[in-house]
C-alpha cells in the first residue's frame, strides 16, 4: 500500500517537481554513498588486524555521520542558493569543510597504524571523505574556486599518505583517485543544477505565460464589453433624451421612445451574455444595416455602400467592430446631420471608410475620437487580420475614420493550372 501511495503521488506530480526530485534525491543519494563507504573500510579485516585504537576507529566513524549530517542539509540550502533562492550559512560551510578535514586526518591516522601499502582500501575512502563537502563546495563556491580548493585537499591527503608510509606509486593512486572524485563531483554536480535552473526558469516563464494570457483575455473582455455597450448606452440616452422632451410636449409618442429604449436595453443584456460566454461573432452586413437604421432614428442620413457578404469571415468580424464602433462615435461626438460608408473592395484588399459631418474644432480632442479606448481596441482587431486603421479631421469639415485590411491572394485551382508538357 505504502510503495502504491508513493507512485500514486509520483504521477501526479508534474515535470519540474518530478525533475527537482530527482535531482535532490541523486544529490543526497551521493552523499550518503560516499558516508556509508567511509563508514565500512575502516572496518575491513587489514584494519582490525592492526594495531588501531579503537576510540580512532569509532571516531573515524562517527566523523563520518557528523559528515553526512552536516551536509544534508548543506546540499540543500547549497541548491537553493545556486537557484537564487537563497544563501550557505557560513558557520555550516566551515563546519562541513572541518569535517572533511578530520576525516581524512583519521583515515590517514589509521593507515599509519595499519600501513598504507596493507590497506589497499585507503584510496577509496579518501575518495569517499571528500565528496560530500565537496558536492556542496560545487554549489556554493564559484566553478573555478571548488576545483582549485578540493585539489589542494588532495594533494595534502597524498601527502599525508607519503607521510603515513606510502610509497610513490599509492601516493599518486591516492591523488589520482582523489582527483578523479573530484572532476566528478564538478561535472555531474553541476550539470545536475543547471539542468534544475533551467527547468526553473521555464516554469517561471510558463508561469508569466499563463499570467499574460489571463491579462490579455481580461483586456478582450474589457474591449468586447466596450464595444458591445457603447454603442446600445449612446442609442439609450438618446433616446431617453427624445422621450423626456416628447413627454414635456405631452406627445404620445415618448410611450414608443421608452418601449424602444425598453428593447434596446434588453437587446444589451443578451448580448452581454453572449460575450460572457464567448460566442459573440459579428457580421458586417447586420452591422451597416444595424447603423444605418441607428443614425437614422437618431435624425441622421446615412448612405452605405457595399455589404461585404463574400469577405473572409475574420475579415467581416473586425470590420464589423470598425462599423460599430464609427457609429458609436458620431452618436457621441460632435453634431452630426450626413453620415456615409463605404465599404471598397479590391482584389488586393478592403477598405472601409466612415465620414460624418458636424465636426467641432475640439472633436480631435474628445476620448474615443482620436485616440479612447475604443479606437485603441479596434486597432488590436485589425491588427490581429493584417489592418490598420486611421480617424480625424478630413477636408471640408469632415471626421473620417478608415480602416483597411488586405485580402489574401485567391487560390488558384487544378483545372485553371497550366498542364505540364
Amino acid at each position: 500500500m505504502w510503495v502504491r501511495a508513493q507512485v500514486r503521488g509520483w504521477q501526479r506530480r508534474d515535470g519540474f517537481d518530478k525533475m527537482d526530485l530527482y535531482t535532490r534525491g541523486t544529490l543526497h543519494c551521493l552523499v550518503w554513498m560516499s558516508i556509508v563507504a567511509q563508514v565500512l573500510l575502516p572496518l575491513t579485516r587489514p584494519v582490525r588486524a592492526s594495531d588501531a585504537p579503537v576510540a580512532l576507529i569509532a571516531g573515524t566513524v562517527l566523523l563520518a555521520l557528523a559528515q553526512g549530517i552536516c551536509s544534508t542539509p548543506l546540499v540543500a540550502r547549497g541548491l537553493e542558493s545556486y537557484l537564487g533562492n537563497g544563501t550557505v550559512d557560513r558557520r555550516l560551510a566551515a563546519l562541513g569543510a572541518a569535517l572533511m578535514l578530520a576525516s581524512i586526518a583519521g583515515l590517514l591516522a589509521i593507515g599509519a597504524h595499519t600501513g598504507p601499502e596493507k590497506f589497499p582500501e585507503l584510496p577509496l575512502a579518501l575518495s569517499a571523505a571528500i565528496l560530500p563537502f565537496g558536492t556542496a563546495l560545487v554549489l556554493i563556491a564559484p566553478l573555478w574556486m571548488s576545483p582549485v580548493a578540493l585539489t589542494a585537499v588532495a594533494v595534502g591527503a597524498g601527502g599525508g599518505a607519503a607521510l603515513a608510509g606510502g610509497s610513490g606509486p599509492f601516493v599518486l593512486r591516492t591523488i589520482l583517485g582523489m582527483a578523479f572524485t573530484i572532476g566528478l563531483i564538478a561535472v555531474t554536480v553541476r550539470i545536475s543544477a543547471w539542468s534544475l535552473g533551467v527547468m526553473s526558469r521555464l516554469r517561471d516563464a510558463q508561469d508569466v505565460k499563463t499570467r499574460l494570457a489571463v491579462a490579455e483575455e481580461r483586456l478582450r473582455f474589457g474591449r468586447d464589453m466596450h464595444d458591445v455597450l457603447g454603442r446600445n448606452l449612446a442609442v439609450i440616452a438618446l433616446k431617453s433624451e427624445l422621450a423626456v422632451e416628447l413627454a414635456q410636449r405631452g406627445q404620445p409618442t415618448a410611450m414608443d421612445q421608452m418601449v424602444e429604449v425598453q428593447r434596446i436595453a434588453r437587446t444589451s443584456q443578451q448580448e452581454v451574455r453572449d460575450v460572457v460566454r464567448g460566442y459573440r461573432e459579428v457580421d458586417l452586413r447586420t452591422e451597416l444595416l444595424g447603423a444605418r437604421g441607428v443614425l437614422r432614428a437618431a435624425g441622421m442620413e446615412c448612405s452605405v455602400q457595399g455589404d461585404g457578404g463574400q469577405l473572409p469571415v475574420p475579415v467581416q468580424s473586425a470590420l464589423g467592430w470598425a462599423v460599430r464602433e464609427a457609429a458609436t462615435n458620431v452618436l457621441r461626438h460632435g453634431n452630426p446631420q450626413r453620415c456615409a460608408i463605404r465599404l471598397e473592395t479590391s482584389p488586393d484588399g478592403v477598405r472601409l471608410v466612415v465620414e460624418n459631418d458636424g465636426v467641432t474644432p475640439d472633436t480631435a480632442a474628445v476620448p474615443g475620437v482620436s485616440g479612447g479606448s475604443g479606437l485603441h481596441g479596434l486597432r488590436e482587431r485589425l491588427a490581429s487580420v493584417g489592418g490598420s486603421l486611421e480617424a480625424g479631421p478630413a477636408e471640408g469639415g469632415l471626421f473620417r475614420l478608415t480602416a483597411a485590411v488586405p485580402l489574401p491572394p485567391p487560390r488558384t485551382t487544378a483545372a485553371s493550372a497550366p498542364e505540364k508538357v
